[in-house]
This record gives C-alpha cells, structure tokens and sequence, in this order.
C-alpha cells in the first residue's frame, strides 16, 4: 500500500528540498516541507508541491504509443519494442551506426534511473552521434573544468555559509534555485552573508529578484561579461594584489594571464559593457579586498557571444585573489556518490583534445565529443553521405528548447525511425514513430549523485519509490538498455536486460578496480560484484556510495556508508561543510592548475576585436520563472495559472522608441525567424535590452498537453540563429540576440 505519509527528495531542480508526501486512497493528498531533513530544513518552493500534479496528469503517458499514419495507438512493451526494431534495423543495414544519433535532454540529470544508464546506453549502443542540452546550457564550463582542472565536470561552487561578499553574474537563483550550485534556499543565504555584514552584487542585464536581495544591481550589456572580468583581473595586476595563498605550487600560467589581461583596462571595456571604468576597479578592489570572496557565473555567463571565456575568468578571478579552495570562497564538493558522468572517458586518457573531427554539413568542430545542437537539423535534412536517418530522444524537448527550433521542426519529419523515451506527446515527440513513457518522479527512488558535485555542502539521502511501478512496465533503466540492444543490432524478442546489466555492472568494476586512485584498486572484480546486491540503479548507487569518499570501500572502512546505512536515515546524512581539497580535486596530467589553457587563450583575440564593435539596436535575453523548468512544467495548472508570465520584457525608453505600450502585443524578429507576444513595459530590463521566458512555444497540432496548450507561450528559440555559437566550445549563443520590436496592433 502506498497510503501514509512518505518522505522523499525532490527531483526537480538542484535544490534538492526534503519533502514529506501524503498518500490517501492511492492519491497525493498533500506535499509539505521536511523540517527534519538535514539538507533544506524545511525549505520548499513551488514546484515541490506539484510533484502530486505530475503524477496523476492525465496527458502523462502510461503505456507506449506506436505511430499509425497521422494518429497513435497504445500498444504493449513487446509491440513496442518490436516496432523500435522494425524500423531502426533497416536503417542500420543500409546505412550503419553512423546514421543513427541520440539527443539527451535536462531531465536526464535529475532522474534515478537515466542519470546512472545514459553512460551505459551510448557505448552499449554503439551510438557515436551524441547531442545534448548540454551545449545550449553549460558547456563551456565543461570545457573549463576540462582544461584547468582535469574533469569536465569539475566546478567549483560558492562556499555561501561562509562567505563575506559576493559576486554574481548571468546567474538568477530566485528563478533557477541554483544552477551548478546546489542549495536549497539560495535567497536566504544571501539575505544571511549581508546580515553578517557582508555585500552581494549582481551582474545583470535585467534587475532580478535575485538583485532584489543584494547590496548593488549592475546592468551590463549582454555579452560583455567576458571583458568586464578580463578588466577586473587588469586592475587586480596593476594595483599587485594577487594573492594565490595555498595555491602558489599549483598554479602555472600567471605570467601569460597578466600579459593577456594588460590591454583590457577598465577605460578600454567601459564602453563596450556599458559600465563606467570607476565601477570596474571598485568591483575588482572589493572582491581583493574581501576577508572571504568569491565570484559566481551562471548560465548567462555561458550561452552567450563569449561563453568560455566569461566561464574561464570567472575561476581566474576566484584564484588570482586567493580564493579557489578556502572556506568562504569558491570549493570543490566532496559528493558521497560519485557520479560515472566524472570518470575521464577513456579517449581523453592522454589529455582533452578538440577539434578531433568536424560535422558533415557545416564542419563544426566536435568539442568534448559533441557537437552544437544546432547542427542537428541540417545533419537530418541535408542529403548526403553521413546523413542521420533515425533517432533516439531522451528525456527532451529540442524543437522547443533547441536554437533555430523551427528548423529542428521542419527536419524531424524526414526521418526513417524516431524513438523517443518520454512521458509526453509534446512538441518534439509528436514527430517519433514510437514512444515510450518512462516513470513519473514518485514511481521510482531517488537519490542525487551528480549534482552533489556541486552542493554547497556535503550530503547524502535515498528516497524510495512513494507509489510502485506497473508489474508489466519495464524500469527506465530497462527501456535504456533495451534500446542500446536493439540499436546494437539484436532482436527485440531476444533481449535480457538482466544480463545486459550484469556486463555493464561487471566491466564498470573490473575498469574501477585496475584503475589507479580508486578505493578498489587492486580487489578481485569478481569479489566486488558478488558482495554488491540489487539490480540496476540501486546497485549502482550502493558500488559508487560503497568506493565513494564516505563509503565503506568493501570492508576496508569498515563504519563507512553503504547503501543499507544510507537507506536507514530517512532525513538523510550531513556529511559536514566544504573541506579544502585541491589536491584531491585536481586531475590535470602535472597536478597543476594552468590559468592560461591555449584552447581558451585562442579566443582572446576574439574578445579584443569586441571592444573595437559599436553596435546598437536591441538584444535579446531569456529568462525563467520560479514555477517553470525548462520546456516541461507548463501542463501543471497550479504553476503556470495567474498572469501570463511569457511575455516580452522592455524599458520604458524602448518601448516609446519602437511605439508600443504596455500589454500590446508586438512582433520580435531576428535573423532567424519571428515571433508574436505581448510586451511588458518595465524599468526591471537596462535600456537596450529586451526579455522572453525561455521553454514556452505549445502551441503545435498533434501535441497532447491540455493545461500547457492553454497557455503555449511563444518559443524564443525561434529567434536563435543556429550558427551562433561559443567558439571554444561550440555553446549556443541564445542571450545576446540582436532583434527588433514593433507593434502588430494599436496601441
């Protein structure tokens, strides 16, 4: 029975807030805070509550649907998965695995079972054409982990509990909660360093309500975040107040770092950023200043003109000034499960290459092993050699959150096999052949590993399932590795994912147990597998947890944590605050930290040519809203009732520039495409600087989301030339878009 009361995390942002679920009669009655959970203490924000409405959404699909001309119709697994063979075998045999691709969306992060089987999927699968959100949302700071600190997933985070001041940029986490910084009730910490005496400043096209909580909002012309922090780290030079601390035997690359900052002083980029040069040395004197400071960059700072570069000067400033890897500052968490997503893939063994091979079509350079999601569209509709002919879509929603969506649109319909696995007929799955709906987040367990590699403290907790999977639906974890068979070439009819997970399970420990600097290394592989029990992701969770940092490592520690320990503790484990631990973090080939990667460093000229353009007009920015996330909470109505939050955002000044008033509704148009909203008169946005939602866009035939239809929204990604990217590492460039705004009706 699932009736009672359950505790369970939420999965839905990186806030990770303890929740206590009431079950009466086989419904969620109600959703409170968990006041004794050791991670949030009774924090909560909206979309916690709508876990229930998720649930027991109507439009969420429970059985597969196959397909059938213009219409659908539910069909069994077995049906499903044969139709999957029927038409994905036939592309193999004319064409090969290289006409096969796979898109992995945001929620894959979040979730108990794809988050641990993506990383078995692909190799399993033999897929080699990969694309993800990844690279319209944070991709250079991958890049950035990858070169300076030898893990592509190696992000320090703020030490908020113990810093005195505080900087902000391109980030919002009274929408977002935190990104790449994982902390529940970011607000009240920020509220807490200026009550302590210490200062918050924003960096930011728009006057968030993350600004509303600091000391100092500074708008900043989108884009420019890139120059404004090569001039902060200028001023830190010439006025000699760099101060590695602890950190001096492990940096390299300073001499090259103050040559390249020497021509960006804060006259040359005042103009340019559209912040005065006096601004710029205060910034950079109080951040020198500070008894504990850090710098923090989100993902404005990423898909952006100069993503990598704004990313990269954002751990130059946090090391020049001495603080990367000290209390207050800016800290490498510790997580107690080590997630796969942090291994080095074994091409990258010798040291990150890029570049290594270029897309078919407009020879976009692979970086990371991936390419711009952008390219995905033409890789379908262009002819050709090479040519995609079938795809798997996990967990996402690229014609609505994709750049140059409308293209993905008109492509996907070209296609000999689209296999989505996906609880809903939306804007992107409506074009597969088959689809097949995973869990919703109550129908299995839970338990965070990748994000607490970027938690503001250190932590652990499981959350079992609050109501039980269908006995005739296979797990997500299942789907997966049905599909990497299939899409191996086997026979559906043939398949054991119980043994195809018993191969995975094995190798992964007989790599982790030859593999140097594990708490395994050197054990019987054989040994290991015996003594981990389960299946699938509990079994996996309990290895990673058992060789993790606070893990029993099979007897060696023999009162470290194990699955069962953890399961024990049902308001889950602190483990304790941030811990300096450089040493332990860094996976460069020489164990040092190069402040000046050639990869990056290549695109300062770049930068400085930026300085010399002078252009006007308006830019586009995206946003989000607290009760939104990403492209798939609109089809709950308690989130998304009220006023219309998907509107276009626009200072006064502009506004009477381009004739229009508050509430009209406006035309936005930009290289790549048009779209119709209404627009929002505001002193929020800096002058020259307009705003759209990002996620929205529900208004295409043949979709099955009744709540969201009702208020689709426009698509800002309609707006999002394609061939805009980061150069360094390929990131869509969605913030910063020049556009143009008039009116479509009187005033």
């Amino acid at each position: 029975m699932t009736d009672g009361m359950h505790l369970r995390t939420c999965s839905l942002c990186e806030a990770m807030c303890g929740l206590e679920i009431t079950v009466e009669g086989g419904r969620v009655a109600s959703i409170r805070p968990d006041r004794d959970d050791v991670w949030s203490r009774g924090y909560i924000c909206p979309k916690g509550v709508a876990l229930g409405d998720l649930h027991h959404d109507p439009d969420r699909l429970r059985a597969p649907l196959i397909r059938d001309g213009a219409s659908w119709r539910e069909a069994s697994w077995e049906e499903a998965f044969a139709e999957v063979e029927r038409r994905l075998h036939p592309v193999l045999q004319r064409h090969g695995i290289g006409a096969v691709a796979a898109y992995i969306g945001n929620p894959t992060a979040h979730n108990f079972s794809l988050s641990r089987y993506a990383g078995a999927f692909m190799p399993l699968s033999g897929i080699t054409n990969l694309y993800s959100a990844g690279t319209v949302d944070q991709w250079p700071k991958n890049v950035v982990g990858a070169l300076m600190y030898g893990g592509i997933w190696t992000i320090p985070v703020p030490d908020l509990d113990r810093a005195s001041h505080l900087l902000v940029l391109g980030a919002n986490p009274s929408a977002s909660q935190g990104s790449l910084m994982a902390t529940p009730d970011v607000l009240g910490k920020l509220d807490a360093i200026r009550a302590r005496g210490g200062k918050v400043i924003v960096v930011d096209p728009r006057r968030t309500g993350t600004a509303q909580h600091a000391d100092e909002w500074i708008p900043i012309r989108p884009g420019t975040d890139a120059a404004l922090l090569m001039a902060m780290a200028n001023v830190i030079f010439a006025e000699q107040r760099v101060d590695l601390g602890h950190l001096e035997c492990v940096v390299r690359g300073l001499d090259e770092l103050r040559d390249l900052c020497a021509p960006f002083t804060p006259e040359a980029v005042a103009d340019t950023c559209q912040i005065d040069a006096a601004t710029i040395r205060r910034l950079a004197r109080e951040l020198a200043e500070a008894e504990t400071g850090v710098v923090y960059g989100r993902i404005g700072t990423c898909n952006q003109e100069f993503g990598t570069l704004a990313s990269w000067l954002v751990e130059v400033l946090n090391i020049v000034t001495g603080n990367l890897d000290r209390p207050g500052g800016s800290m490498f968490a510790n997580p107690a499960i080590p997630s796969l997503a942090t291994l080095r893939p074994p091409e990258f063994a010798g040291g990150f290459s890029f570049g290594r091979y270029r897309s078919r079509v407009r020879g976009a350079p692979e970086v990371l092993g991936q390419f711009p999601v952008s390219c995905l569209a033409e890789e379908i509709a262009v002819e050709g050699e090479g040519r995609i002919r079938a795809l798997i879509t996990i967990a996402g929603n690229p014609v609505v959150s994709a750049p140059d969506a409308g293209k993905l649109d008109n492509a996907l319909p070209s296609l000999e096999c689209m296999v989505s696995l996906d609880n809903y007929l939306n804007e992107t799955t409506r074009h597969a052949h088959v689809i097949l709906p995973g869990a919703s987040p109550l129908e299995q367990p839970h338990c965070g590993d990748m994000i607490w590699g970027w938690s503001v403290r250190n932590g652990a907790r499981f959350s079992p399932a609050v109501f039980p999977l269908a006995a005739d639906r296979p797990a997500e974890w299942e789907i997966l590795l049905a599909l990497a068979a299939i899409a191996g070439g086997q026979k559906a009819s043939e398949i054991d994912t119980a043994v195809l997970d018993d191969l995975f399970f094995g190798g992964l420990v007989g790599a982790l147990c030859q593999l140097e600097g594990t708490r395994v290394h050197g054990r019987d592989a054989g040994e290991i597998v015996a003594a981990t029990g389960g299946r699938g992701p509990e079994r996996m969770t309990d290895f990673m947890l058992r060789i993790g940092p606070f893990g029993d490592a099979y007897g060696a520690s023999p009162n470290g944590l194990t699955l069962d320990e953890l399961r024990a503790h049902q308001h889950g484990i602190d483990l304790g605050a941030l811990v300096p631990r450089v040493a332990d973090a860094l996976q460069t080939e020489d164990g040092m930290i190069d402040l000046a990667p050639a990869h990056i460093v290549a695109d300062v000229p770049r930068l400085s040519a930026r300085l010399e353009r002078r252009d006007g007009g308006l830019l586009l920015v995206s946003r989000r809203h607290l009760r939104s996330n990403n492209s798939w909470m609109h089809n709950v109505e308690r989130l998304v009732r009220g006023r219309d939050r998907c509107t276009l955002l626009m200072h006064p000044r502009d506004a009477r520039d381009a004739g229009v008033a508050d509430g009209q509704r406006v035309s936005v148009r930009s290289s790549a495409g048009a779209i119709e909203v209404a627009v929002e008169v505001s002193d929020e946005m800096m002058p020259g600087v307009v705003s759209l939602p990002h996620g929205w866009g529900h208004d295409r035939d043949g979709i099955r989301l009744g709540v969201a239809s009702r208020h689709a929204g426009a698509n800002n990604n309609l707006l999002a030339p394609g061939e805009l990217v980061d150069v360094p590492s390929g990131n869509a460039v969605v913030n910063g878009i020049p556009v143009e705004v008039s009116g479509v009706d009187e005033p």
